[in-house]
């Protein structure tokens, strides 16, 4: 097993010693990347839409915006609404929908489905018709602008700001745990339930905590929580005054995806507005990130942020030192310094951000001149002289991420009071047994087996194996992705991107919003028609999937909800965009008279 490791990493001679390699194959490295490469190509730049094309384009704004107006409307009935403090008890319009679920139900439905045609439709002005170009790989002939695809989302956000929380209770978590710290306790050894009994004047943002979170510490970095005890500062008990606030907060992170993802995409020979649909526009950012309010939205935004500004200094051609001396950085330099810092506080927000160090880190020693060196067929007396200048330059760029993001860590952890509690929280999501995680979905599916072969219910077991060897496994993968990063076969974002989506597909613990970790980084740099239709298929799947529904919603409730949607998206898409329905005479015959 070790040998075939060393092999999959390159590490293992393929002949005898006593056999050397051809010179030339002796010079070649690894093959780390070839296949993964072929998910990017160079775009095009096209011109704007003509006429016809933005009449079309208004129409699928307003088209999107009505969904998610309806699902406004709708969340005030399916919406995670406080247990306390229900800021549309009483009124007798507002709170219409909660008093009558089904019709709710099915204008939360309708309301999304509405938002995700809206984005696929949307999508042929961005990467072009999905059966054409997106299929064939060619690029469409005429693009939107950026400032319409920018005022496009916030025309499709706007309704989202006001709603109640959609599709998440986590922002409760947020709440309590944020109050914990701020009333000077240690939110990663007190729970919401110790840590705001009855008593306490903030107690009632601990009432509406799911059940499971209640009794468990904060699993954030201490910059998160350090933002919301600021929250609480300036919104006390008032739960909804909380919740608008770390909404501005989500909305702030998509801000800084919408300002960093372009950059990137074009730093990558991508389309800027293609990338931008498929990131910043895409519905589970409206639907998850900024409806459900999770702070993805912030680590993923100060990511980018802090990637782009490091690629810009590695990628100039100015000096990273200053003039006056080699120990003190110029412009350039200080750019470099403040993308790092920026990475390493995206992940004091949350901790999965801070590997993309390691791909900044790889850009850094490949402008220093660190290669792939070809070890697989040099004889072992050879590989220090053949990996000699890489592996010096490697360890300059990564003591330089290292001691920055030491430096930010240690201050920020310090600097809030919070400490490194949340070393020991990690895994506090590993509680859930989440379906959308692999080695949890094989594990579980393996104990249900067992339970029917009659040999007992092992599945606690059999998940404290496959979860700690699935992230080994996950952990020789990106091993592999900073290899082909470093040959130059894989542009750091995407092999970033590539790293993401396997944290995500070997993660012990998963949920819909955390797609976005692996889309919107490879929406910058991969173009391949399968990425993009699997990207697309995914998104769209699981933003109608993942339902406003609970435990007590009846399967005919559903299916009342689902078919009565399903008939009202039907009928608004023809009122839409069919100028003459036949199935409405009257209408035909106005319009002709006209």
């Amino acid at each position: 097993m070790a040998t075939s490791l060393l092999d999959y990493l390159g590490l293992t001679p393929r002949r005898g010693r006593s056999q050397p390699a051809p010179a030339a194959e002796a010079d070649r490295p690894g093959d780390y990347g070839v296949a993964v490469a072929g998910l990017h190509a160079d775009e095009a730049e096209v011109g704007p839409l003509n006429a016809d094309e933005n009449k079309c384009l208004t129409r699928i704004k307003i088209f999107g915006a009505t969904g998610s107006i309806l699902l406004l409307i709708g969340s005030l009935g399916t919406g995670a609404i406080p247990v306390s403090q229900n800021p549309v008890a009483g009124l007798r319009l507002l709170s219409l929908p909660s008093r009558m679920f089904s019709t709710a139900l099915t204008l939360s439905i309708g309301g999304t489905l509405m938002l995700v045609v809206a984005w696929l439709l949307i999508g042929r002005y961005a990467v072009g018709r999905l059966g054409v170009e997106v299929f064939h790989g060619t690029t469409p002939a005429r693009r939107m602008t950026r400032r319409q695809a920018d005022r496009t989302l916030l025309l499709w956000l706007a309704p989202i700001l006001i709603a109640p929380p959609l599709l998440s209770k986590d922002i409760y978590s947020y709440l309590a745990q944020s109050a914990i710290g701020y009333i000077g306790k240690d939110p990663y050894t007190v729970s919401p339930l110790n840590g705001l009994p009855p008593d306490h004047p903030l107690y009632e943002l601990a009432g509406s905590v799911p059940n499971i979170w209640k009794d468990t510490p904060a699993p954030y970095g201490p910059l998160f929580l350090w933002l919301g005890e600021h929250i609480t500062a300036l919104s006390g008990d008032n739960i909804t005054v909380g919740i608008f606030l770390h909404r501005m907060l989500a909305l702030a992170g998509v801000a800084m995806i919408v300002w960093a993802l372009p950059r990137l995409a074009h730093r990558c020979g991508v389309s800027p507005i293609a990338a931008l649909w498929l990131g910043a526009m895409n519905p589970l950012v409206i639907l998850h990130l900024v409806g459900g309010i999770h702070n993805e939205s912030l680590m993923l935004g100060m990511m980018l942020v802090g990637l782009e500004l490091g690629l810009a200094a590695v990628d100039s051609t100015r000096s990273l030192h200053s003039d006056r001396s080699r120990w003190l950085p110029s412009a350039a330099g200080w750019l470099l310094l403040s993308g790092t810092a920026v990475i390493a506080m995206s992940s004091m927000i949350k901790a999965t951000s801070i590997i993309a160090l390691g791909f900044l880190g790889v850009a850094l020693a490949r402008r220093w001149g660190a290669t792939l060196p070809a070890l697989r067929h040099a004889p072992l007396r050879q590989w220090w002289s053949r990996s000699r200048d890489s592996f010096l330059a490697l360890m300059r760029s990564a003591a330089l991420m290292g001691i920055v993001a030491v430096v930010v860590i240690v201050t920020i952890c310090v600097g809030t009071g919070l400490g490194f509690g949340w070393t020991r929280t990690l895994s506090t999501g590993d509680i859930v047994r989440s379906w959308m995680s692999m080695p949890t979905l094989l594990s579980v599916g393996a104990g249900r087996i067992g339970i029917g072969l009659g040999l007992g219910d092992h599945t606690q077991a059999i998940l404290d194996i496959v979860r700690p060897l699935a992230q080994l496994i996950a952990g020789a993968f990106i091993v592999r992705w900073l290899l082909a990063s470093l040959g130059g076969r894989i542009h750091p974002i995407g092999a970033l991107g590539i790293s993401m989506a396997t944290i995500v597909v070997f993660s012990p613990f998963a949920q819909a919003w955390y797609l976005l970790w692996a889309v919107i980084p490879l929406a910058a740099w991969a173009s391949d028609r399968w990425f993009r239709l699997g990207a697309i298929a995914s998104s769209a799947l699981i933003a109608t999937v993942v339902m406003p529904t609970s435990s007590n919603t009846s399967g005919i409730v559903l299916a009342q909800g689902l078919s009565a949607a399903f008939l009202m998206v039907a009928v608004l898409t023809a009122l839409f965009f069919d100028d003459r329905p036949r199935w409405l005479p009257g209408i035909r015959r106005r319009n002709a008279d006209e």
